[in-house]
């Protein structure tokens, strides 16, 4: 493809989260700006039917989905949490992405879903994805630091046992091992002596917002350059 006709095409994100949607608001402002050129978020997903981001997306006009592990275990008997994982990347790899971005999404995805992602597992009825699509996620915790959940209180308190002088954020790729994909963005994030968590986490989520942003356009330029 020419590289005129490439710009006119926007890069494809599909964004998934759980929550409020503060990192995922911070790449629809983004959008289209020197930070994150020539890109769309094409779907957005969620695992909460409560999650404010859906709203958030709702009102950019970006298109939304929403599929929880328990209501699907309960209208499906028999199938796992296996095979929701698959229905999610059904869901995913429907909207051709060229990179997929989580974001605050609380649910660890089992291989298969990186599978189907990667290309080497073929869901039935979909066509076979014959690049492989990067999946990153952020991480409120510096690399081999306070894995899974919990992170930011885990470190705070680390750092007032002693344990630790600073904590941060990382953006990574997302492969089997929870939270040890190869990191992309890193930054480190002071915890003060004497601040409460609130402040602390107000100060780490400001990070996050800037490299998640960061992240998404590194794995969008590796996929599709933006010029």
């Amino acid at each position: 493809m020419a590289d005129g006709s490439q710009e006119s095409v926007p890069r494809r994100l599909v964004v998934l989260i759980s929550g409020s949607g503060t990192n995922l608001q911070a790449i629809i402002d983004a959008l289209n700006t020197p930070s994150l050129p020539n890109a769309q978020i094409v779907c957005v997903l969620s695992n909460r039917k409560a999650a404010y981001g859906l709203t958030r997306a709702t009102n950019a006009g970006i298109p939304t989905q929403y599929l929880a592990l328990q209501p699907y275990l309960k209208a499906n008997p028999g199938k796992s949490r296996e095979d929701y994982d698959i229905e999610v990347a059904r869901i995913v790899v429907r909207q051709k992405p060229d990179a997929v971005v989580l974001a605050g999404w609380m649910h660890v995805l089992s291989e298969g879903f990186l599978d189907v992602l990667g290309g080497a597992r073929v869901l039935d009825g979909e066509e076979k994805v014959e690049k492989p699509i990067p999946v990153i996620n952020l991480h409120p915790a510096l690399p081999g630091a306070f894995d899974g959940a919990s992170a930011i209180e885990r470190a705070y308190e680390a750092f007032h046992r002693g344990e630790i002088e600073h904590s941060g954020v990382m953006v990574h790729r997302v492969v089997k091992e929870v939270d040890r994909g190869e990191p992309l963005i890193v930054r480190t994030v002071e915890i003060k002596k004497g601040e409460p968590i609130e402040a602390f986490e107000e100060r780490l989520h400001q990070v996050e917002w800037e490299i998640i942003v960061e992240g998404a356009n590194k794995v969008l330029d590796e996929a599709v350059p933006s010029s």
